[in-house]
């Protein structure tokens, strides 16, 4: 499972030093970026246009499992749950110094034309890629 570390920001945070429920679907979005970067060898969103596609999101669901304060460090993790024809699916998974699992999350995104904006293949560069990173 590719891996990133990332601190809890002030910004990220309540008065009380909580983090607010909508910044855990950006840390999902920023690993998953993180993720197709390192898997594609450059920035993922200059290499996924250059295959000629765009890649919004169609689910996002997220388990939260323990609060994360200011200042905590996190390890956020990613692998690839399945490959669609059009589509792909990331578990995405936040740990906590202490081993607790924080938050666990799918994410998929679906390959659409540039152009079009319709629905197209998943790019055999792109398959090859987050193929080497399926769970068993």
């Amino acid at each position: 499972m590719f891996s990133i570390t990332r601190r809890i920001l002030f910004g990220d945070c309540d008065p009380a030093g909580a983090v607010y429920t909508p910044r855990i679907a950006h840390f999902v979005v920023e690993a998953s970026l993180a993720f197709q970067s390192h898997i594609l060898g450059a920035a993922a969103p200059r290499s996924l246009f250059a295959l000629g596609i765009l890649p919004p999101a169609r689910n996002l669901a997220i388990d939260f499992l323990a609060p994360l304060d200011y200042d905590e460090e996190i390890a956020i993790g990613v692998a690839v749950s399945s490959i669609g024809r059009t589509s792909f699916t990331c578990r995405i998974e936040a740990v906590k110094p202490d081993g607790e699992t924080a938050f666990r999350a799918s994410f998929t995104q679906v390959c659409v034309d540039a152009t079009t904006r319709r629905p197209q293949a998943v790019p055999p560069a792109l398959r090859a890629a987050l193929q080497g990173h399926l769970l068993a």
